[in-house]
Order: structure tokens, then sequence, then C-alpha cells
């Protein structure tokens, strides 16, 4: 359990703006901050992160919350595992006792599955440093490679011993399962026994963005042809191969800062890198890139260049992963490393100087070097060449922007030789060509499903529906409760006595008329909120926004962080040019009294439906339906009262 002031402490540090600018890139826009969502896949940014109210929402998908809420939904942490992350990030140290061996067990699945992650990272760690075997075949190869020992600890490498068992012997008797020391695929289970998968490997852990473990890589230093060079975990709960990427972690802060991702194929290619000051990379670890990957790199940065060992048939391979990456709208460029040399090896056998000097001087865009490489194969062969010129057309039909793509029509005609003309007619049949097919399959899937014509039909209207003018009141506390309103007082009847407006505060104004008027809400969520500005009026301590949206009652924390999310905002460009458009708050007091009328009308039909319900169970005659009747003239006079203040008509 973490103490409350702990909790309050976290609240009170954590940073909306920080805290997702770990994870989406953000340009301001106003008094806001605006990025590409995390949570679903679009192009033009919707997710708007708002600083003054700690909150961010997504007007694409619907995703809302706070610091604490965006953790839980991107990391798919439990609530106090977000508590926790955002602890460590702001340094605010959290007292708890280490679980025992039985309540690691009784911990859920993932807790379960980071927890011995953790655990076998320390442990190949360790085993690196200090003991003989570890140092004298782990460390040797690492500074062999020449990892210094800092970066060697930055990327928490390490060794797994020769022992058959030696891994999963230690954490059993540190009180973990089987269970999940198979699920996590650190251990195999054959005949009943339990063997170490990463036996005498050196071992690369694979982080999630939060620098959690998810998963290792381990690669053998023996010559055996019978085992694979590398071994890594299998897919579990924690650890999606096509989601994950090597380094992100580490990198992400300079991706956005220098608003580019260099992406190598290997462990040692980003290590190498960082090494000589480079941070800005990632791997993709021997895998096909993904869209899931690419859409990772996304919400850093729209720019890639892609770093290759300069092997043609590595280069051609990967051909099919640049063309999803140009699908996604982003911008690729490639850089070619000189025969022989690969990124890890460049960068050991030259200055950090050198290095980045080279990769600026050698980025080229990768649709003219697509182009260029293929062209050279063509040996003029008019056949090839032909085809060259559909496979490049081809790329230059996925990229999203008509602007864009003109451009690299003409590039790519200076390059073949080939009238832009020809190349733009191609290009447009070709899009025509999908669009045609893709309106083609949207009416094929339509077509069984297309219902048979019916006359729309009004919908009824539920008059003892009272969920509209709750909602009202409580989005005008939340917004506003903590604002003073000015109320003017009616002309005294002697002119020496000017009456002074009435200055309140709108929470005062909202709580003491409903309170008065006995007007409780049906709902219940929108009573506690209601009963919150409530205490604090009697208190003289009103409750501010954080109080609601850093509320621990995620529902309540959801409902308010909705109602406080703005979807737009007038440009200030407007006031520039001299057109002035009303804000509620220049109404403020009429805007209050009409939401509070507009209640008190509304639960006055309530009872008057009611009343007409009982009166329908009674004799005309009785005393009882008698005074129904009067009430029912006493309700129906207050509400046509109400009605006449609103501007309305009714009829009976």
């Amino acid at each position: 359990m973490i103490p409350k002031d702990t909790i309050q402490s976290i609240l009170d540090a954590a940073r909306i703006d920080e805290v997702v600018g770990d994870f989406v890139q953000l340009k301001r826009r106003g008094v806001n901050l605006l990025g590409l969502c995390p949570f679903h896949n679009e192009k033009t940014p919707s997710f708007t992160v708002s600083p003054a109210k700690g909150i961010f929402k997504c007007f694409g998908c619907g995703k809302a919350g706070n610091a604490v809420n965006f953790v839980m939904e991107h990391e798919k942490y439990s609530y106090p595992e977000a508590l926790r992350y955002l602890a460590n990030k702001y340094g605010i140290e959290i007292e708890e006792q280490e679980p025992s061996p039985e309540e690691k067990q009784l911990e859920s699945d993932r807790d379960s599955l980071f927890s011995i992650n953790d655990f076998a990272r320390k442990f190949y760690t360790n085993t690196l440093f200090n003991s003989d075997e570890g140092k004298a075949i782990g460390l040797s190869y690492f500074l062999e490679r020449g990892f210094r020992e800092d970066i060697i600890r930055k990327f928490q490498l390490g060794f797994s011993p020769t022992a058959w068992d030696s891994f999963t012997k230690t954490a059993l008797q540190n009180g973990y399962s089987e269970k999940y020391l198979v699920d996590s695929g650190l251990t195999i289970s054959k005949d009943g026994k339990f063997y170490d998968r990463f036996r005498e490997r050196v071992m690369f852990p694979i982080h999630n963005l939060t620098g959690k473990v998810i998963g290792f890589g381990g690669r053998i230093l023996t010559s055996d042809k019978t085992k694979p060079k590398y071994v890594n975990s299998p897919e579990s709960e924690i650890y999606n191969k096509s989601k994950s990427l090597y380094g992100i972690w580490l990198a992400r802060s300079s991706i956005v800062a220098r608003d580019n991702c260099y992406l190598v194929e290997g462990y040692t290619d980003v290590i190498s890198l960082h090494q000589s000051g480079i941070e800005n990379v990632v791997a993709s670890s021997g895998t096909s890139l993904t869209t899931d990957q690419i859409r990772l790199i996304r919400k850093f940065t729209p720019n890639i260049t892609i770093l290759y060992d300069g092997d043609p048939a590595g280069i051609k391979a990967s051909f099919r992963g640049i063309d999803m990456i140009l699908e996604q709208g982003m911008n690729v460029k490639v850089v070619l490393f000189p025969d022989g040399e690969d990124p890890d090896s460049y960068a050991r056998k030259h200055s950090s100087s050198d290095l980045d000097a080279f990769i600026a001087t050698h980025a080229d865009d990768f649709i003219a070097f697509k182009t260029r490489l293929l062209l050279d194969e063509t040996k003029n062969d008019p056949i090839k060449k032909a085809g060259l010129i559909h496979e490049i057309i081809q790329t230059i039909s996925l990229i999203p922007d008509p602007i864009i793509r003109p451009l690299y029509v003409r590039e790519c005609s200076e390059i073949m030789q080939i009238a832009e003309q020809t190349l733009m007619n191609e290009l447009n049949r070709l899009l025509r060509k999908k669009k045609l097919k893709g309106i083609d399959a949207e009416v094929q899937e339509q077509l069984p499903e297309t219902p048979p014509v019916a006359l729309p039909q009004e919908p009824a209207i539920d008059l003892t529906d009272c969920s509209a003018q709750e909602f009202d009141i409580v989005r005008l506390l939340l917004c506003y409760g903590n604002q003073e309103m000015v109320i003017e007082q009616p002309e005294p009847e002697e002119p020496a006595a000017p009456a002074e407006p009435l200055r309140i505060k709108v929470a005062g104004y909202i709580c003491n008329d409903l309170r008065e008027n006995q007007i409780a809400f049906d709902s219940p969520l929108y009573q506690r909120i209601f009963d919150e500005f409530a205490k604090g009026v009697d208190e003289d301590s009103l409750p501010d926004e954080r109080f609601f949206t850093m509320n621990e009652d995620q529902e309540l924390a959801a409902l308010s962080i909705d109602v406080l999310s703005p979807k737009y905002e007038l440009s200030p460009g407007w006031e520039e040019i001299r057109i002035y458009v009303p804000a509620e708050t220049d109404k403020l007091e009429e805007t209050v009294s009409r939401a509070i009328l507009s209640l008190i009308n509304r639960k006055l039909t309530v009872m008057i439906l009611e009343n007409h319900k009982a009166m329908k169970e009674l004799p005309k005659e009785s005393e009882a339906w008698t005074d129904l009747l009067s009430r029912d003239i006493f309700l129906k006079q207050t509400r046509n009262e109400i009605s006449r203040r609103l501007g309305r008509i009714l009829n009976g």
C-alpha cells in the first residue's frame, strides 16, 4: 500500500506535459499542447494536453485523463504501478514493504512477469561483473568490442552462466514460481526438468518505453554451428516483438530533441552509437520492421534515417518495411556505410564527430536512393527499366501527402532521364486504381448489410430524464465554481441609498439556490460532485480542478477531465482583426441562472407527472385526491412562472 500523503505528493509533483512528453512529441497550440494520439492511429493531431489543468484529451478516440491515467493507459499499468513510475520519475521515495515469496506468487501475471524479468536482469549483470566466469567470458567480450564499463552498465548488459540451471535454481530459491519462469521464457521445461534458456550467452535486456525489462536477447560466444547465434525471449503477456524497439527507452528524449530517429539492425549498433554520443537510435532487433514499430517511432518524430551496412541484398530485403514507413506519412532517409562496415564497426573506428559528420553528409532521400540503386541494375535494359518505373511509382503512391508526391516524381524523372509527365500519368493511373478498388471494396462490404429503407422517426422525449440539466449544473461547477460573478441588485425605493451589486462565487450561488429548493440529483456521480462543492461552500474552501481531475475515483476523474477539455479554442488572430466572439463568461450570471431554472423546471415536470400518476389511482371523491389536485395546480403555476422567466411557452 502507498500512503495517502505520498500519493498526494506524487500527484502534486506530476506535470502532465512532462509525463506525456516522454512518450509523445508535443507542440504548443495557444495555452495547450498538441500531438499525435498514442492510443489510436491518426495523421492529423487531435491529442490535446492542458498543462494548466493537468489533463489530456484526444478528440479522435475520446481517451482522456490525468498524468496517472496516461501512464496507466499507455503502459497498461495498474494504479499503484503508475504511481510508482511517477514517484521514480520525480524522485519521490515510497516506503513499502518488500513482498514475501508467497505474496509474489499472488501478484498478477503482468506484475509477476515484470518482477521475474527484473530479477533476471540483476542476476545476469551481477554474474557479468562479480563472478569469475562472467568476467572471463562475458565482460572480456564486451570490453574487446570496445564498450566502456559505463556504457555496459547503462544498457544493463549481463552474462548467463554455463551451468544448465544456474539462473532457474537461484530464482526458485528467491521465491519465484516455476510458472512465471516458464511463461517469461527465461526457463525451459522439458521432461519434468527445468533449464536456462540463455545458458552461456551474453545478455541484452530489452526494455519498454518506461525502462522496464520485458525480454532478453542472448548472444552465444562459441563457434558451435549447431546453436543459433542469437536467442530472444518468446512473446509473453508483456513482450510483443512486433511492438518493441531495442533502445527506445534511452533514445526517446534524444529523438524528440533532434527530431530524427536513427534505425539500425542490431543491439551492438545501438550501443556503439550511444558510446559515440549519438543517442537517437533504436534497433528492430533483427526482425522485419512492423507497422506498430513505425507508429512507436512516429510518436516522437516524423523523421527516420536508416543506417545500412552496405549489403545490397539486405537493403533490398528492407524495401517493404520502408514502404510501410512512407505509408505512415513519415520522411525516410538512408545512410549507406562503406563496404565491410556497419554502424557498430564504423563507430568503433572513428571519432564521435567523424561519425556524426558521415551520417549528416551521406544521408540520402530513400526514394532517390532506391531509384539509383535499381537503375544501376537495369543496365539499359528497356524491360527492366519499365519494371523500375512501376516499382518507383508504386512507392511514391504510398505517400499520403498530395503535395510531396509530385516533388518526388520530378526528382525521379531527372535521375531516370524520363519525361516527368510520363511518370505523373503513371502515378495518377495507379492512384485512381487504388481509389476505385477502395470504393468497390467498401461498396461490396456494405451491400449484404444494407438495411431496407425506412422513414426516420423522431425519438420520443423522456420528460422524466433530468440528466442533461444535471450535467449542465455540474459543468458550470467544474468550469467556473471558483469564479466570482456579479449579480445586479434591484433599485432601492430610496434613491439616496444605491444598491451595491452582489459578488458571489458561482459554486456558492448554485449550491445555496439548489439546497434552498431541496433539489437532489438523480445521478449519484453528479450528486457527489455537487456535495463536494456544497461542502466547500460551507467551509469556505472550494475544491479546485485538480481535486476532481486527480481524484482516486476514476469515474469521477474521467467525467471531470472530459468536462474541462474544450474541443475548440478561438485563434488569437480573431482579436487582431477585431472580431470578438462572446464567451460564456461574458454573461456568466445569466448562464448560471438559466441552468438552475432549467433544472428546477425539469424537476417540477417530473413531480407533476408523478402527481398525475398518484391521482389516477385514487377516487375523485376522496380527500387525498383533492389534496393532490391542489398540489398539481401549485406545481403547474410554479413551473409556468419559471418557464416564463426562461422565455418558454407551455401548454397544460
